[in-house]
């Protein structure tokens, strides 16, 4: 079966769908578990999205992530463990109707700073947000049975607008006030 790439606008009830989905996920983890981050454009303010929501797990040990797994998949999540990122743990939720995605990283990873930097940073900038989501809508129009060219289609814009977002966020965490700035 062929997943369609759909992107929908922004919904206010996101923010809930990954509240719901972090008790349990946090319930699972337990003391493992460090933080619980909703990321990925369905963070947004006015961000259309694919309606999958992106949980970021930070835990103490990745190498004890797999311990869990069957608790994950009493969840309704398949393990797909690295799934192409060193270091990472990966779940799906939804089979190819994907209602959830969970990337899990220890403490320290470069990868949790990417994801929190590159979210923070389209939050400060609405105009690259509308950007990036105007890309998405396009992508998705001319790409609906495709996603690896959806993907293939975002990935310049996300690799440039990820390293602005590092070089903003890093700088911000620098200023003696520790609080971001809006630009």
């Amino acid at each position: 079966m062929v997943r369609k790439v759909e992107v929908v606008p922004f919904s206010e009830q996101w923010a809930e769908q990954f509240r719901c989905e972090a008790d349990k996920i946090k319930d699972v983890f337990q003391g493992e578990c460090v933080e619980i981050y909703h990321i990925g454009s369905t963070t947004i303010p006015g961000m259309c999205a694919k309606h999958i929501i992106d949980i970021m797990v930070e835990v103490h040990h990745i190498d004890e992530v797999d311990r869990f797994n069957k608790q994950m998949a009493e969840l309704g999540y398949e393990a797909l463990g690295e799934h192409g990122i060193v270091k990472r743990r990966f779940f799906r939720k939804g089979g190819e109707e994907r209602t959830h995605h969970v990337h899990i990283y220890q403490t320290g990873s470069e990868h949790i700073e990417r994801h929190l930097a590159f979210k923070e940073y389209m939050v400060a900038h609405p105009n690259k947000a509308k950007e990036y989501s105007k890309l998405k809508q396009m992508l998705a129009q001319q790409f609906p049975f495709a996603i690896e060219s959806y993907i293939e289609g975002k990935d310049s814009f996300i690799k440039k607008a990820e390293q602005e977002a590092l070089a903003w966020y890093r700088k911000r965490r620098k200023g003696e006030t520790g609080a971001f700035e809006m630009d």
